[in-house]
């Protein structure tokens, strides 16, 4: 435990250093390709870093934060992009925590000036690139509501993710397909809980109002509503920005901004596919299978053909929420099963992840121990 505490700190030692370079980078060279070949090396770093940790759920996380999104941040800072770019420039603390953190600064919208007879009241500019809201303006009731709700469901997912990580103690006498359906609710917990609590760091160290990871996605209505708004919002605005309105520009000229979007979709889910099977190829250091390539293009399709029935048809043939709600999360959970899970079963990741669940207890016990014994 102690040599994998030390290598965590070489790692982040490492990127936070290697962001400060970049933050220099940025002030001293235009954005552009001179940019983007100066950055590189560090994008190249920050895909080696996760090798450097043995433990499958820190190795999981580091190449989430630093391989994935720190990543994809630098490559959008690259050309001027991305929640690392604003005007007027952030400083170097705040370029930090949202380079090496999977965050992003809520923004605010402007009012406009009240001018020709227009009043601030009834109509308001989008935010404008670089409008930050680090020191947030009052809000609405129905803002507040949601955040108190949030609130008070974190120790609730907290309890259950305790309580889940004791039943995997008796995994024996359950159905596989039972555990399947906690590894499940295991992974939506742990990401949750996790982005949460960074998230929640963050705030307290910057005064920072910042988005929302999650959307209560059990809750989802369809898949569009799955992926676009509830599900890792922080992945999805990534996506969208270094591969959705790209793909989208391009395809604009060859199909027309009516069908633009299907294409894009089914690349952003191609792209999230790649980046998941190297999510796994970190945890597990084994050969792809490339089976959970195939999940995300499976949504990616389905998706596809949600948008296009619901463009034919119309609002007027829409099932009633009711049913599309469990209709929706009832896929996920099948397709997961299916091709999402049987690659981290294989590789005994399942069972690694658990053994270090139990020795950072021991160690955090034993750490008490210590500290209580020195006080009295």
């Amino acid at each position: 435990m102690e040599g994998e505490i030390y290598n965590v700190f070489k790692v982040c030692i490492t990127a936070l250093m290697s962001l400060c370079y970049c933050y220099i980078v940025g002030r001293i060279i235009p954005k552009g390709t001179q940019r983007l070949l100066a950055i590189l090396p560090v994008v190249a770093l920050f895909l080696y870093l996760p090798l450097n940790l043995s433990a499958v759920n820190l190795t999981g996380q580091f190449g989430f934060i630093l391989s994935w999104l720190g990543n994809s941040k630098l490559l959008l800072f690259a050309f001027g992009k991305g929640p690392l770019s604003s005007d007027p420039p952030l400083s170097l603390p705040c370029f930090l925590a949202i380079g090496c953190l999977p965050i992003k600064i809520q923004q605010t919208p402007l009012q406009e000036s009240p001018q020709r007879g227009h009043s601030t009241k009834d109509h308001t500019f989008p935010p404008q690139k670089g409008h930050k809201k680090e020191n947030p303006l009052p809000q609405n009731p129905e803002n507040i509501r949601h955040k108190a709700i949030l609130f008070l469901n974190y120790p609730t997912k907290a309890l259950l993710f305790l309580m889940l990580l004791r039943l995997y103690d008796y995994s024996d006498h359950f159905h596989p397909n039972l555990m399947l359906l906690l590894y499940c609710c295991h992974i939506y917990l742990s990401l949750e809980l996790t982005l949460a609590a960074i998230q929640a760091a963050a705030r307290a160290g910057f005064g920072m109002e910042l988005e929302p990871q999650f959307r209560e996605p059990y809750l989802s209505s369809s898949l569009q509503d799955f992926w676009g708004k509830r599900w890792n919002l922080m992945v999805t605005k990534i996506l969208r920005l270094t591969v959705y309105e790209p793909v989208h520009n391009a395809a604009s000229a060859a199909v027309g901004r009516k069908w633009a979007a299907l294409p894009a979709v089914m690349a952003a889910f191609l792209v999230s596919g790649l980046m998941h099977e190297l999510m796994f190829f970190y945890m597990g250091r084994m050969k792809p299978t490339w089976e959970v390539m195939w999940f995300f293009v499976l949504h990616g399709a389905c998706l596809v053909v949600e948008m296009v029935v619901k463009r034919k048809s119309g609002a007027k043939w829409r099932l009633p929420r009711a049913l599309t709600g469990p209709m929706t999360v009832t896929f996920v959970m099948v397709t997961g099963s299916w091709l999402f899970f049987p690659q981290l079963l294989r590789d005994g990741v399942d069972k690694k992840a658990l053994e270090e669940y139990a020795a950072a207890g021991a160690f955090i016990k034993d750490v008490g121990r210590a500290v209580m014994s020195r006080i009295l």
